[in-house]
């Protein structure tokens, strides 16, 4: 099967596998500018309301494949196919990709097993969550190729494990294990062997019985959104979301949110 991403949707959760396992998953040019349109279809799909990202088999991602990375140096025109334009860089692609997965409007979270580097540790940071295997190794990896790792990739990861371990991750190139991975922030959960899937079910399923309006709100805020906490307390009030929750509350039973995320 040739390097894709796959995709599916069952019970309210859409899944995305990378899909390269003769390169452990490696993204190619063409699957980094196959990402946005997936997202922006997922996301404008009522029936997703939570989006897991993973990789097949016992890779989550290795990175970009580092032959597409030969492209900008090469000349296009002797080849016949014209120059290359800026967007076409596979750096750029990988960007404008980690950017579409942040922007995602509903909970996304990623199920880590075996290497998440470079770009592959892009991407899992551009998600909301992430739960990893024991024995999973994390890294970002530009020093390793002189590469000038984005501002706005390098923002995020300082947001999420602090300037100190993110500067270690880009200076050395160095890989991580779960131990340190998840207490520097960079992983939520780790889980033995063989227990990843199950958990990552249960948990998604979670967050598909919660209410969509307060997920929306609570990702805008925390990315650094305007304040609009009276925008959305109106939304909660006017669509009944806070009303069918405190009644499900009182009533000892499951609420039925039915407010529905504006792509």
């Amino acid at each position: 099967m040739e390097p894709q991403l796959l995709h599916t949707v069952s019970d309210g959760i859409a899944t995305v596998v990378i899909h390269h396992p003769a390169k452990r998953n490696a993204m190619t040019a063409s699957m980094w500018q196959e990402l946005p349109p997936l997202l922006g279809r997922l996301a404008a799909d009522p029936a997703v309301r939570a989006l897991v990202l993973t990789g097949e088999g016992p890779t989550f991602c290795a990175g970009a494949d580092i032959s597409s990375l030969r492209e900008p140096r090469e000349s296009r025109e002797e080849r016949g196919e014209g120059p290359m334009e800026p967007g076409d860089d596979p750096r750029s692609l990988a960007v404008r990709a980690e950017e579409a997965l942040a922007a995602f409007p509903k909970p996304t979270l990623a199920a880590v097993r075996g290497h998440c580097v470079g770009g592959g540790c892009q991407l899992a940071v551009a998600c909301d969550l992430r739960f990893a295997e024991e024995g999973a190794l994390f890294g970002v990896t530009p020093a390793r190729l002189g590469i000038v790792y984005s501002a706005s990739s390098t923002r995020r990861l300082v947001s999420l494990v602090g300037p100190s371990t993110a500067k270690y991750l880009l200076f050395s190139a160095e890989l991580i294990g779960t131990e340190r991975a998840l207490r520097t922030g960079l992983v939520d959960e780790v889980l033995p062997a063989g227990e990843l899937g199950g958990r990552v079910a249960e948990f998604a399923r979670v967050l598909v019985s919660r209410s969509r309006l307060t997920q929306a709100a609570a990702k805008e805020s925390a990315s650094g959104g305007a304040d609009r906490t009276a925008y959305w307390t109106e939304q909660a009030r006017s669509s009944g979301e806070t009303a069918e929750g405190v009644a499900a509350f009182l009533e000892r039973r499951e609420p039925r949110f039915d407010w529905t995320v504006r792509a």
